[in-house]
């Protein structure tokens, strides 16, 4: 079989992302690629490492496809905490990321980002993973920033 390879743009597509955040994860080496001539590729193999899933085939059409263990459902998830100071965004990105590592144990496998943005006390959450795991990591968020359901 044939190696299957990405664009970045079908990658941004297929992730739920800007252009511009797929091409910084492969400058940054989170995302493997290869460059041919002015534009990178993203192995279908190495797509799945960075996910944490299976990469969709070419063949398989987009949001229909049943694939052989059943219908798969994920969730890309940006929450957004205004006027959050450092030490608080650190302690909710601790947070978070404990409770992805603690939960990971036979469950749905989420790629968590931080981003905080000290000039404008903003604090981007990125959340990528399966519905159920998603659901009840946004749970814990909006405890930790005590909004009410």
């Amino acid at each position: 079989m044939p190696q299957q390879y990405y664009s970045v743009d079908q990658v941004a597509e297929l992730l739920d992302l800007h252009v511009r955040t797929v091409r910084g994860y492969v400058r940054d080496g989170r995302l493997k690629a290869t460059r041919i001539g002015k534009q990178y590729r993203i192995a279908r193999e190495d797509l799945a490492a960075f996910t944490g899933r299976t990469a969709p085939s070419s063949s398989s059409s987009s949001g229909s496809s049943v694939g052989r263990g059943g219908r798969h459902a994920e969730a890309s998830v940006i929450v957004r905490i205004e006027v959050i100071g450092p030490e608080a965004a650190m302690r909710l990105t601790n947070t978070v990321m404990a409770a992805i590592a603690h939960g990971q144990d036979g469950g749905e496998r989420l790629r968590v980002e931080t981003v905080y943005d000290e000039e404008r006390a903003v604090l981007k959450v990125i959340i990528l993973g399966g519905l159920e795991s998603t659901a009840e990591l946004l749970k814990i968020v909006n405890a930790l920033i005590g909004q009410p359901e």
